[in-house]
């Protein structure tokens, strides 16, 4: 490791910052897989020594990169890989399902289940009749207790007449019943949070978010399910392979 940490040194000789060749330097290895996610990072007094830089040029870099979404401080533990989920764009992916995968612990903090008339939206994208009574549920989407996205999910009633009945996977409770959807359809968009969803998620107001609005469709082509989800982007990589 500490003949890894001095391909790091900055040149000082440069007209470019020490702490942003460095933290440049970082975040090239951290998108070339040197670090694993949730692995440690070396400390500032690590780089500092190894790398002959005062440990303020290491806070600095170390700060850039947290700001940018590849780092995360843990009070009294150190500076951490932020764990990345890649959901694939080309099928229809179950979150907790994902996450388990992938070595994480899928969890949700609920803030809303509830059930209510159709609002105007919701009777556009469900194809529903006037004052058809749906199912909201709104939570915030975890893995190993950091927050992914903010979802609020609709589901006409006939298809789940309570939702306190979810406590965990939607998609898993609706395939026990025959009624989880089959495809579906997703816009993808940026967006930045707005104070609630930026308490809510835990980052900064104005921080970058990826907003998906997603209409899933049964088997027997009836739309039954409306979800807007907005994504921390430090958290997501969405991929889509391509054929030509």
């Amino acid at each position: 490791m500490l003949n890894l940490i001095n391909d790091f040194r900055p040149d000082s000789d440069s007209a470019t910052p020490l702490y942003l060749q460095l933290s440049n330097k970082l975040a090239a290895a951290i998108h070339g897989g040197i670090w694993q996610p949730d692995e440690a990072l070396p400390s500032e007094r690590t780089l500092s020594e190894q790398l002959n830089i005062s440990r303020v040029t290491a806070r600095k870099a170390i700060d850039m990169l947290c700001e940018r979404g590849l780092l995360i401080r843990k009070q009294g533990s150190g500076t951490f890989i932020t764990p990345k989920l890649e959901q694939p764009l080309s099928r229809l992916t179950n979150f907790s399902e994902e996450l388990r995968q992938r070595g994480f612990v899928p969890g949700s903090q609920w803030i809303m289940r509830e059930t209510g008339i159709a609002t105007s939206e919701e009777i556009i994208s469900l194809g529903l009749s006037l004052n058809t009574v749906v199912s909201r549920l709104k939570r915030l989407r975890t893995a190993d207790n950091v927050v992914m996205a903010i979802e609020s999910s609709t589901i006409p009633t006939h298809y789940l007449p309570n939702p306190k009945l979810i406590t965990d996977s939607l998609y898993d409770f609706l395939d026990t019943r025959g009624n989880a959807p089959k495809r579906a359809l997703q816009h993808i968009r940026a967006v930045n949070a707005t104070a609630e969803q930026a308490k809510l998620a835990g980052i900064k107001a104005g921080a970058a978010m990826l907003f998906i609005t997603r209409v899933g469709y049964h088997a027997n082509g009836s739309a039954i399910e409306l979800t807007h989800s907005y994504c921390r982007s430090d958290y997501y990589d969405f991929v889509a392979e391509l054929f030509r």
